[in-house]
């Protein structure tokens, strides 16, 4: 244990893949004894972390919207959110770093001004992985596209007036990388400063549910394609939809999507929807999402087999490994008709060989340990580092 508490400064990006699991672990390592504080915009932090809750403001600003899948989905994240989210929250970050002399700064992937004003400090930095985009690397056989994103990162160096000869890539510390799933999903055990140690559940906001209106004789379908999805997954939803009307007389959805509106088949659409209660409620029979990390992992730990449909990044990577473990079904995202998907939805209800697999693969991922396990590490690398610096 460490001798004293420990400051940990989280420059996390406002999305809410990367903050609900950051959260979790703010909140372990707070339970811990240690402090906890943060570096974002006041209207999509505040809420989270309550009027308590210590944030350094870095004002608000509109970024570009992704590209669709592919190599261009993966230049237009760097060139449309990371590299300009970086830049423009660099001073919030240095300020927080001078003013609060944290003794560790926790580096999400996507937020790499964490890494920049850290080093710029000689504060130790870890690096966050809530995905498995930068680790698993899906698109690691283009070569033109990782040298162009090498590029980009030394861009990043520079423009940070950090010196040339010390550069390090601020994806991945070289104290110690925290990940949130595991080697099953990751393509194989990582050797250290790899952790990774499993979902970390917990610290959500309570989210309003009709509860009442979950219908009991009828299995029930999440679907849940992401908050970054919209702009792409319109047509997708008419076609789950009309999957849904015709499989109603025995599955009820539940659906999570922008503005909510009318649902197929008796069920139930809102523009939230609390899936980590839904699923600890066992009120979940399968869930349709697109193949992002924290829903997947979320689902096989309450052992609830998915159906897949992913859309760009590292979703076909991690989809890929969910159905070879068979745990779920994957499904063209583009090209699936409505009868297509219908038929994947029925599998997966209906072979207990996937919700097996799914317990497997959930139990396998708790191994890791989760928030306890994160907080652990993080205080040891935290604690080990300062000692050494002192």
């Amino acid at each position: 244990m460490p001798s004293r508490p420990l400051r940990c400064l989280l420059t996390v990006p406002p999305l809410t893949g990367h903050l609900h699991p950051a959260l979790a672990l703010a909140r372990g390592w707070e339970a811990a004894g240690h402090e906890a504080a943060w570096v974002g915009n006041e209207p999509v932090f505040r809420p989270l972390l309550g009027p308590e809750g210590r944030l350094f403001p870095t004002g608000s600003r509109l970024f570009r919207e992704q590209a669709g899948g592919g190599e261009a989905a993966v230049r237009s994240l760097w060139e449309g959110f990371v590299v300009p989210y970086s830049r423009f929250t660099l001073k919030a970050v240095e300020r927080a770093v001078a003013e609060w002399r944290p003794d560790v700064v926790l580096v999400d992937q996507h937020s790499p001004a964490g890494a920049l004003a850290a080093h710029r400090a000689g504060v130790p930095w870890a690096t966050f992985a809530p995905s498995a985009m930068e680790i698993g690397r899906p698109l690691r056989g283009e070569r033109e596209l990782e040298r162009w994103l090498d590029g980009v990162l030394r861009g990043l160096w520079a423009s940070a007036r950090l010196p040339e000869q010390e550069y390090l890539d601020p994806r991945f510390s070289p104290g110690l990388v925290l990940s949130t799933g595991n080697p099953a999903l990751l393509g194989g055990e990582l050797p250290p400063p790899y952790a990774t140690v499993g979902p970390l559940l917990g610290g959500r906001t309570p989210t309003d549910f009709p509860w009442e209106r979950l219908d009991g004789s009828r299995r029930r379908v999440l679907v849940t394609m992401g908050t970054l999805s919209a702009e792409v997954a319109d047509g997708f939803h008419e076609r789950v939809a009309q999957a849904l009307e015709e499989l109603a007389p025995d599955v009820q959805p539940v659906l999570a999507r922008a503005g909510g509106g009318p649902a197929p088949a008796g069920g139930i659409a809102l523009d939230r929807v609390p899936v980590l209660e839904l699923l600890a409620r066992g009120a979940v029979d399968a869930v349709l999402c697109h193949g992002g990390m924290n829903t997947v992992c979320e689902a096989l730990v309450h052992g609830v087999p998915l159906m897949l449909a992913p859309i760009r990044h590292d979703q076909p990577y991690v989809a890929e490994r969910v159905a070879a473990a068979g745990a779920g079904v994957r499904v063209d995202f583009a090209g699936a008709t409505s009868g297509q998907l219908r038929d994947a939805l029925r599998t997966v209800l209906d072979r207990p060989s996937h919700r097996a697999a799914a317990l497997m693969m959930g139990r396998q991922l708790l191994h890791g340990g989760g928030v306890q396990a994160a907080v652990g590490h993080l205080e040891r690398f935290a604690d080990g580092r300062n000692r050494s610096l002192r």
